[in-house]
């Protein structure tokens, strides 16, 4: 057993600096705690950032997830097209809705959805499509939208690891009827617990502003302070999903920090592409476009079939060696709340079974440093080959496909 106590890597480090605690100080020497201020001055700054005109700061993803399906109108007896490879929040916001969640299952490489099957899984029920851009890589809108457009259905976007994600040269963000971000503790824009939904609709926007707040015409800080008018109205029944200005503060200036730490991710992805691209005991994920990619995971697939050892043996071994991984992510058809509401099989969506059995997903973080991630690849390749099936060939014969990154349409 190899023990190395020098090094101790986490899954993720958020990356703060004194900018960050000087804007929390100072919402705190002012008072103001909750939605107020730097709430708006996020907004606005988000806004300009993706190049769209409304964005709503909410508490989560989760909740902007919720706000988005309720504001385009789903309901009780509705159904939404989605993916089992993903958070459970996703499909939660579908049920609390009352609605349906029809899954399809991931593609293979990609684990986004299969794009080509969404149109077999649809009736007269469905009402949207709630795509996943799994990772940090986008899912295929064009086709997505164009069936959208053709079945007259809307488009909510699951980008919680997509922040900065472009497809074809468009930013997530901009495609879709609304698109929905997560700024959680290991995000790439991280405030610990945050989201924002944004749209290009002034309507889908105000709806979701209104609920995100018990359906108050005008929060406590436009009352109190930006007009003085204490007066207010309720006008539909809402939620408690708003942003306090505490995780504003940090969001602002994470959010000016974020082409660094971008080209930080892109950075450790090439390193371990480099890393492991001579390796036949593990698969990368293939990329559209590697500099449109928001790298919010870097995820390897065991070779499970020429490997002494499952996936969570390996796991074990990593941490061994000081190295924290995670999954991303166990299927939803395989939690027993899910199985038990509809009859799931674990084959029911088998790609999406066997990307679970075998995947892992690597540190990537801006301040991992050179070394660490020198010793999470060393790390990676000793331990594969030591538990490597005795009848597989050597880990260090090369194929011709293997000598570069595996970047799709380029």
């Amino acid at each position: 057993m190899v023990l190395n106590r020098k090094y101790n890597i986490p899954f993720h480090k958020p990356s703060f600096s004194d900018e960050e605690i000087r804007e929390v100080t100072d919402s705190i020497k002012t008072g103001w705690l909750s939605t107020g201020p730097k709430t708006a001055q996020f907004e606005a700054e988000f806004a300009e950032f993706l190049g769209v005109p409304f964005a709503v700061a909410v508490n989560s993803g989760s909740a902007a997830l919720h706000l988005a399906l309720k504001g385009v109108g789903i309901k009780e007896g509705d159904e939404v097209i989605t993916t089992p490879f993903t958070f459970v929040a996703t499909a939660e916001a579908i049920l609390q809705c009352g609605a349906k969640p029809v899954f399809v299952d991931c593609d293979p490489s990609t684990f986004n959805i299969q794009a080509d099957q969404i149109e077999r899984k649809m009736t007269r029920k469905t009402k949207a499509i709630l795509p996943v851009h799994f990772g940090g890589q986008s899912c295929n809108m064009d086709q997505i939208m164009k069936l959208a457009a053709v079945h007259h259905l809307k488009v909510i976007e699951d980008a919680a690891h997509a922040f900065q994600t472009r497809y074809h040269g468009r930013a997530i963000g901009t495609i879709g009827d609304i698109t929905c971000f997560s700024f959680y503790a290991t995000k790439t824009l991280a405030v610990g617990e945050g989201g924002m939904l944004v749209t290009n609709s002034s309507d889908y926007a105000q709806k979701a502003r209104l609920l995100s707040l018990h359906g108050m015409t005008k929060n406590a800080w436009r009352r109190e302070v930006e007009d003085g008018n204490l007066s207010y109205d309720i006008v539909m029944l809402g939620h408690k999903y708003n942003l306090g200005d505490l995780h504003a503060a940090l969001g602002i200036h994470q959010l000016r920090k974020a082409n660094g730490f971008l080209n930080a991710r892109r950075n450790i992805a090439r390193a371990y592409f480099d890393g492991f691209k001579c390796c036949e005991l593990l698969e990368l994920m293939p990329v559209d476009s590697f500099d449109d990619h928001s790298w919010h995971l870097f995820v390897i697939k065991l070779k499970l079939e020429e490997l002494a050892i499952p996936r969570d043996a390996f796991r074990k071994k990593m941490e061994e060696r000081g190295i924290r991984t995670s999954i991303h992510f166990m299927p939803l058809h395989l939690f027993s709340f899910f199985k038990e509401q509809f009859e799931f099989k674990a084959n029911d969506f088998p790609n999406a079974l066997s990307c679970y059995e075998r995947i892992v997903s690597l540190p990537i973080y801006p301040d991992m440093t050179e070394e660490e991630l020198a010793w999470v690849i060393e790390s990676t390749l000793a331990i594969l080959e030591e538990n490597r099936k005795p009848m597989t060939k050597s880990v260090n014969v090369v194929s011709a496909q293997a000598q570069s990154v595996p970047v799709r349409g380029e």
